[in-house]
Parts: C-alpha cells; structure tokens; sequence
C-alpha cells in the first residue's frame, strides 16, 4: 500500500485548502482513513478520520471547519480545511488502517505542508 498526499500550500488566516490523499495497493474501501498532523516541536496528533462505513470524527480543534469525505471509486480520501488558522500550521499526513478499527494506522503517507499566515 501506498499513499500520496497533496495539497498543500501557503495560505492567508480565513482561507481554504483541499488536501488529497490518492490511496494505491488495493483494498481502499476496506481501510479506516485518517489525517494527521505534526506541528514544528509538537507531537504527530489525528486530525480527522473516517471509517469504511462514512463515519467521521474530528479532533474539537477542527470542528465546524475541516471536512474529511472519501471516494472509493477515486480510491482517494480529502481533507476540505475551512477558516484556517496560523495555529493550523503543520506537516498534513495520511495515514490507513486496514483493521477498519481506526485505531491501528500501519500505512503512511509522506506529508504535506500547510503554513497558514496570520
């Protein structure tokens, strides 16, 4: 398995980015998804998930603005982040598990960067 995360970018506080995580290897619609972050001298902290099913969980940080949807036709999985915020900054990874349990993330993605400016 592997997975590959985009976009990333430079943004004003109050704008918007569409983060993509193309999903190779097989299997996608049996995997949990999550996203992560990992902010400079900050521990790695899960953002978003959702289950095979569709359910979806956020961290309260994020409530309200970032959406985590999939598309397993796409084998792909979006993180839509809203209203960001400079503390929002941070390398954005993917991540997958395969036991469905979203409790045991065993593939990585290589991150992406979101630098929000205040």
């Amino acid at each position: 398995v592997q997975l590959q995360a985009s976009g990333g970018g430079l943004v004003q506080a109050g704008g918007s980015l569409r983060l993509s995580c193309a999903f190779s290897g097989g299997g996608f619609s049996l995997y949990g998804m999550g996203w992560f972050r990992q902010a400079p001298g900050r521990e790695r902290e899960l953002v978003a998930s959702i289950s095979r099913r569709g359910t979806t969980y956020y961290v309260d940080s994020v409530k309200g603005r970032f959406t985590i949807s999939r598309d397993n036709v796409k084998n792909t999985v979006y993180l839509q982040t809203n209203s960001l915020k400079p503390e929002d900054t941070a390398v954005y990874y993917c991540a997958g598990d395969p036991s469905g349990s979203l409790t045991s993330f065993v593939s990585w993605g290589q991150g992406t960067l979101v630098t929000v400016s205040s």
